[in-house]
């Protein structure tokens, strides 16, 4: 960083003291530790045992052969862009979003933010810029303090709680405004652009949208935004819970990813030829994510609870089928004009790492270009799903499907594959040591 960088970055830091400098984990989850401002500022070393980014979602971490046997470190590198004054913090605080890399400089195999900037510069290699969006659904909650009950809806202006008749209502009737007025005045001090946001069909259930761009940043951003969602949430006593399915009987939180390819320099979408027509990458990159989607299934949906998710397939749909503007289809493409042609990747939901969701599909669709594959047909309406275009749907399955995946040790390396499925082994095996309420209310009266 030159002196006038270090002077701008001072004087933005003025009032600080402490920077919770953070890279995301396997999980997505913001891990780190806090500096002082005047350290950071002098550009002190910070670092990182390399094992932390393959720490499980419950704490603990696979044997230490997966990220070193002598679980050295990692320096944490501050992304110079990603500097931010915490709008909803008092006293005030700054985070910075970081890379994890080694201690020679290289990118760590195991940071999920560097797998993202690798599959971004395999498109640059070839003249190329993926740009993508993100769509964020999340619910909102009254304080949640007893695991063993259900998450509830906070109650209302009309002094009830939400019972699911408000999809796509602008109502203020739900009593969020202020919470939602606080998240739009950290969003715009932050730097975060928002599209739209929405009332979607589940209980307190909404959706954001970031507008699209380049991917590290879009990444960055969904990054900062559940972060933001989630202390904001606090300020108002409220939870806000990014789980796929979070509620029974209600649909799940889903990320899609909207996904196109410009040339650089020229901007021109490669998926629309002169005359506004599809062209063969298109195509062709809709093919690589049909071949890749079910051996990267886990990469979407990482967690136990994302599978419950896919139990309505209509607003989540299981499948690696592509459609015009068919919500059933896994690979949407929604209507547009040619400059705005794009592929929409509905498999992640929203528990997924933003980072890594981004990075398996944008290398799922790089591998159709280089190899030129060809896509199946498209389908519309109602439909049954081809078994060549099922996906997992369980947990188990998709990390069977994962570690034996010759396709995702070439793209990701064998070091990230096998640190990924050693830890969400133990997240599995952590979730079946215990019993649920229905077993104990259903088995335990009529076996």
């Amino acid at each position: 960083m030159t002196t006038d960088g270090r002077s701008s970055l001072a004087e933005r830091l003025t009032g600080i003291d402490e920077i919770e400098c953070v890279t995301p984990d396997l999980n997505g989850v913001a891990r780190g530790k806090v500096m002082t401002a005047e350290g950071f500022l002098e550009g002190r070393r910070l670092q990182l045992a390399r094992g932390v980014l393959l720490q499980c979602i419950m704490g603990g971490y696979p044997p230490a052969r997966f990220y070193g046997s002598d679980d050295g470190d990692l320096a944490l590198n501050a992304e110079p862009t990603q500097i931010h004054r915490l709008p909803w913090s008092e006293p005030p605080r700054a985070l910075a979003i970081c890379d994890a890399d080694e201690l020679d400089g290289r990118s760590s195999g195991l940071s999920t933010r560097g797998l993202l900037k690798r599959v971004v510069q395999g498109y640059a290699q070839r003249g190329w810029q993926p740009v993508v969006a993100t769509e964020l659904e999340f619910f909102i909650f009254d304080r949640h303090g007893d695991a063993q009950q259900p998450f509830q809806p906070p109650v209302g202006l009309n002094g009830r709680r939400e019972d699911g008749c408000s999809a796509f209502s602008v109502s203020s009737g739900n009593g969020l405004r202020p919470f939602f007025n606080e998240v739009y005045r950290c969003m715009a001090e932050l730097g975060l652009p928002r599209d739209t946001v929405m009332h979607e069909m589940g209980v307190s259930q909404f959706e954001i949208n970031l507008l699209h761009g380049d991917p590290l940043l879009i990444a960055d951003q969904t990054f900062l935004f559940k972060h933001l969602l989630k202390e904001v949430g606090l300020k108002h006593g409220l939870s806000v819970v990014c789980m796929a399915k979070p509620l029974a009987h209600t649909p799940g939180s889903s990320m899609h990813i909207h996904q196109s390819v410009v040339e650089q320099g020229s901007g021109r979408n490669i998926f629309s030829d002169a005359a506004g027509d599809a062209t063969p990458e298109f195509l062709h990159f809709i093919a690589g994510q049909q071949a890749a989607l079910a051996d990267f299934t886990l990469l979407f949906a990482p967690n136990i609870n994302s599978f419950q998710r896919f139990c309505h397939p209509y607003a989540s749909p299981n499948n690696a089928c592509w459609s015009h503007d068919n919500r059933s289809a896994g690979l949407r493409i929604p209507a547009s004009g040619p400059a705005a042609r794009r592929v929409e990747n509905r498999l992640p939901g929203a528990d997924a790492n933003p980072y890594l969701a981004i990075a398996a599909s944008l290398a799922a669709g790089l591998y159709g270009l280089e190899q030129c594959l060809q896509p199946s047909e498209p389908i519309q309406g109602e439909f049954e799903v081809p078994e060549h275009l099922s996906l997992p749907c369980t947990m188990h399955a998709a990390l069977a499907r994962l570690q034996q995946s010759t396709l995702a040790r070439e793209l990701f390396g064998n070091e990230f594959v096998d640190g990924y499925v050693a830890s969400k082994t133990i997240e599995m095996m952590s979730f079946l040591d215990e019993i649920t309420p229905w077993e104990r209310r259903v088995l335990g009266t009529q076996v």
